[in-house]
């Protein structure tokens, strides 16, 4: 198994800790991963994107020019990484963001509308939980048990009371996910 991921969106959405999250829920799994980031310099409102990858086998690379799945939160992220999913590959995109939907017939596209549900949940904070759990439904690359033992290790201990309120998020995500 090897998944190669490209997160993209508006720095402040949670772009990089979605991705952080990912690398230690594989690590947990004892999964060999990789977690390239790469944002501009107003890391809040600039674009943002970070690259996972999850493996069983090493790594050669962090770099890519292709990816499996590609979770895109903004309109210029899709401009700059659909043509980049691989034939075959899934892209997920936040119904919010997008104005001009994906157009890519050769990949599987999904919608999430992952920022009115965290409207919903009275949480923004909830939202790049709701769309992790969306890429866990269609990829199982690794498990929700080990996700929140990936959020205990990332999210500093004064904010561990909010990891019920994560798991919750990311069951949302399962449910919400639809394909295109």
């Amino acid at each position: 198994m090897k998944e190669e991921i490209i997160i993209a969106g508006f720095g402040g959405q949670g772009v990089l800790s979605m991705g952080k999250i990912l690398a230690y829920s594989g690590l947990m799994e004892g999964k060999e991963v990789s977690w390239m980031p790469a944002y501009g310099p107003e890391q809040r409102g600039g674009t943002a994107n970070v690259t996972v990858i999850v493996s069983d086998d090493k790594v050669s690379s962090p770099i890519l020019s292709k990816y499996d799945t590609a979770i895109i939160l903004n309109q210029p992220s899709l401009e700059k990484f659909e043509s980049k999913v691989k034939p075959g590959g899934i892209l997920i995109y936040d119904g919010y963001g997008i104005i001009n939907p994906p157009t890519r017939k050769d990949i599987k596209v999904y919608r999430i509308d992952a920022m009115d549900a965290a409207n919903e949940m009275n949480n923004a904070k909830a939202f790049n939980m709701i769309v992790l759990g969306g890429l866990l439904k269609l990829r199982p690359i690794v498990t929700l048990e080990n996700v929140i033992k990936g959020l205990k290790k990332t999210l500093p201990e004064r904010h561990h009371h909010l990891i019920p309120m994560n798991e919750e998020a990311i069951k949302k995500g399962m449910e919400l996910i639809r394909e295109v």
